[in-house]
């Protein structure tokens, strides 16, 4: 079973209080600049992804799935058995599933993890930046939010050759931090509009 809690790292925008005072501590380059503006394109053109994805808890539990993104703001991620969570956002709300209850948990669309990757056209520079670095082929992109919770901060990772995402990190306040690495990708594939639904027979729980 998935942690309800930490299937939620990353929800800080609708509840945010004020301004983040955090800030990145120095000027970008020119080349990040660029390649900033590179990452933004390359993935704005790019419609609906598919593909696995391992998931690395703070305690180094493992889990894997599948993934669906159409955008603009439609993801799925189904967890392999034996888990029965799955997280769907479809462009007016946020879920967390339970296929095996069939019940779920829903959220306002605006908190959804990973929300700066999933606009129709996505603009980094936008966001909170926080950090920056590039290293190995690999540039790395943190941005962070201010919640009543406290400090919630997302690490974007993007192959600087294919610019592609190939990692993200969720760190709630607490320190707890889920790492999602993603393997056999493939883009702008023909996805079920049925894979970005709630059945019908699900019941809606409280969150408490």
């Amino acid at each position: 079973m998935i942690r309800r809690d930490a299937l939620l790292l990353g929800l800080a925008a609708a509840f945010a209080v004020s301004t983040s005072a955090w800030a990145l501590d120095r000027e970008l380059t020119p080349e990040e600049q660029q390649m900033i503006t590179n990452i933004g394109a390359h993935n704005s053109a790019i419609r609906t992804m598919v593909g696995r994805f391992l998931q690395i808890d703070t305690n180094g539990g493992r889990t894997e799935g599948t993934f669906f993104l159409e955008r603009p703001n439609k993801i799925a991620f189904r967890y392999a058995p034996p888990s029965r969570d799955e997280i769907v956002s479809i462009g007016n709300g946020f879920y967390v599933l339970n296929r095996r209850d069939e019940t779920y948990y829903a959220y306002p669309q605006d908190t959804i993890p990973l929300r700066q990757f999933l606009g129709d056209t996505i603009n980094l520079m936008d966001a909170n930046v926080v950090d920056v670095s590039t290293s190995d082929g690999y540039m790395s992109i943190t941005v962070i939010d201010e919640t009543i919770a406290g400090t919630v901060q997302v690490s974007l990772v993007f192959g600087t050759d294919t610019l592609d995402l190939v990692q993200w990190s969720l760190v709630e306040p607490s320190g707890a931090e889920l790492t999602f690495s993603l393997y056999d990708v493939e883009k702008d594939r023909e996805i079920p509009r049925s894979y970005f639904s709630i059945p019908a027979n699900y019941k809606p729980l409280k969150q408490g």
